[in-house]
């Protein structure tokens, strides 16, 4: 698939896909639609019963109340995001989290293989910027400018460059001063993330709505001859705190300034000429080869049918990836580890998948549609965990109205902790599981609370703290729950 095309996958469902998802469980007070009522409908269907039978309700209770009282995530996240460290695709800290993941399955007894990806190397390298010319400027001083690379910024020259900035709230700004206005410039894109938004439980629409500037304004900007660009960062917590993220090749540098000095910049640029001096030295080194992480429970009556639970392995360099994705990476395992040890066989396959290179290009997906898109009539459901580690609110859900009414039991089993709301979306819920969705396989994206996801996320405090450990048991359970019901359940879910 075309790399740039390919690249935007990898943003959608975290940023252009989930802006049409509304947090349920603020719907009262925005007023968005609640949970469909089959939910909470407390009489089963003949359908339903049938599908689910009285000892599986029971285990999927067993695995629920385990779930709640184990830190087997807890254990793993901590591993992959103190011990290991941040995992960008390519890295010595990316093949390590692979290492270590498949050795912990293989521990667990599941069969464990490594399918090989070849994804990009992009390393960071020097990162400052300085205001060197503006209105009112005190004679021999220079205002810092608190930065960051994107994800495949080209780099400026050792030394840096020096160029008049210029400030654009949109891409129609841009247009308008053409390419006469723009060539040879620094273009900063200041547009705000919505916080209000975010803090009414809306906040993948917030992101949505801001991150199509980190994915494609640089490249507007360099198809108009600017010479490097910058964009807001895209976050809501304002603690002069860069956020990166992957834009798409546009053969100039690229940045993300912090809230504040776009605001400063902005100011500045409203009083008069702007001039800044940019310094980013990124690389772009040879492909690696690295390896999704595939670990199956084998079915006991249908080992050929597969449900997927999973999230992705890598991780942006600024901080250690705790909540994008190491936390859904280990709630997928121990959606194994708790079935190994209550001793419970699924009919199905239960197939636990560490993606690699989500976040960078999505190579790790498209190597397993190539692989794998043979077998996608008999994948029976595909999960992903890509939204945090926040309390679970539910699901969001790409399948058929009738495979939804046939997952009330399990939604009920999940209404003790909140976790039993049910969101459809047109789009894919998850970057890693797109092809297997628009194939037909019914998708679920683990539904998370997000309203402080983005104050975090691709930023130096993406980091294990951030996790709190009641919240990713609660992630867990629903992920076990539901991944053991469309495991066992008498019928595949209908497409």
């Amino acid at each position: 698939m075309n790399p740039v095309h390919s690249s935007f996958r990898s943003i959608s469902a975290k940023s252009v896909f989930l802006p049409m998802v509304f947090f349920v469980g603020l719907a009262h007070a925005q007023k968005q639609p609640t949970a469909p009522s089959f939910a909470l409908q407390p009489q089963a269907s003949p359908a339903e019963q049938a599908n689910f039978p009285p000892e599986l309700l029971q285990q999927l209770s067993a695995i629920k109340a385990d779930a709640l009282v184990d830190d087997y995530a807890y254990r793993q996240v901590a591993h992959l995001t103190d011990n290991i460290g941040p995992r960008p695709s390519g890295s010595l800290q990316a093949k390590a989290a692979v290492d270590y993941v498949a050795g912990e399955l293989r521990q667990l007894g599941l069969d464990v293989h490594l399918e090989e990806v070849k994804v990009p190397h992009w390393v960071r390298g020097a990162e400052t910027a300085e205001l060197t010319e503006y209105a009112g400027q005190t004679a021999g001083t220079m205002q810092k400018i608190v930065l960051t690379a994107l994800g495949g910024s080209t780099s400026t020259p050792t030394n840096g460059l020096t160029a008049d900035v210029i400030v654009v709230n949109n891409f129609d700004e841009l247009k308008a001063l053409g390419h006469d206005n723009v060539a040879g410039k620094i273009v900063l894109f200041n547009e705000l993330f919505d916080k209000q938004k975010a803090a009414g439980g809306m906040a993948f629409m917030a992101y949505g709505e801001a991150v199509r500037y980190r994915g494609a304004g640089p490249k507007a900007a360099a198809d108009l001859g600017a010479a490097a660009a910058l964009v807001r960062s895209v976050g809501g917590a304002d603690f002069r705190l860069p956020h990166t993220g992957f834009s798409a090749p546009a053969g100039i540098p690229a940045g993300a300034v912090t809230a504040e000095d776009a605001d400063l910049i902005a100011h500045l640029f409203a009083q008069g000429k702007v001039r800044m001096h940019l310094v980013l030295t990124p690389q772009k080194l040879p492909d690696a080869t690295s390896y999704n992480v595939i670990a199956d429970l084998k079915g006991s009556e249908h080992p050929e049918q597969i449900v997927v639970v999973s999230g992705h392995l890598d991780s942006w360099d600024l901080g250690t990836g705790a909540i994008d994705d190491a936390a859904g990476v280990v709630v997928a395992m121990e959606a194994a580890e708790i079935l190994q040890r209550l001793h419970l066989h699924p009919r199905r396959t239960l197939r636990v998948i560490a993606w690699m290179d989500e976040e960078n290009g999505g190579f790790g997906s498209q190597a397993y549609t190539k692989d794998h898109s043979v077998e996608f009539p008999n994948h029976v459901a595909a999960i992903e965990s890509d939204s945090g580690a926040a309390h679970p609110l539910g699901f969001e859900i790409k399948m058929t109205p009738r495979a939804q009414e046939l997952l009330r039991p399990v939604l009920n089993s999940l209404q003790s902790f909140g976790a039993n709301a049910v969101m459809p979306t047109s789009y894919p819920p998850g970057a890693d599981i797109e092809a297997m969705s628009e194939a037909g396989v019914p998708a679920l994206g683990l539904l998370q609370d997000g309203r402080t996801y983005f104050n975090y996320h691709h930023s130096a405090a993406d980091t294990l703290d951030k996790i709190i450990p009641a919240e990713l048991r609660e992630n867990a359970a629903a992920m076990a729950v539901m991944g053991y019901a469309l495991a066992c359940m008498k019928d595949p879910l209908p497409r």
